[in-house]
């Protein structure tokens, strides 16, 4: 008796175990979201300190030749 009582409980806690959830959630649909993009693809910010490294450049190094009258 007390091995058929045993077996009887051991089988009712498998069952409820391996039950599964009790409500079935639909899987939901990854949504792609749209950015749009610049005309040049990107913000274009690294055009002014590139410019300004240049002028800079062109002002100290370009602006003299060698006889000192700068043409």
């Amino acid at each position: 008796m007390k091995l058929i009582s045993l077996t009887l409980a051991a089988s009712l806690a498998a069952t409820s175990a391996f039950a599964g959830a009790v409500a079935y959630v639909a899987p939901v649909a990854p949504v792609m979201m749209d950015e749009p993009t610049g005309s040049m693809g990107g913000s274009g910010a690294w055009i002014i300190p590139l410019l300004a490294i240049g002028l800079i450049c062109l002002a100290v190094c370009g602006g003299t030749s060698e006889n000192g009258n700068g043409a």
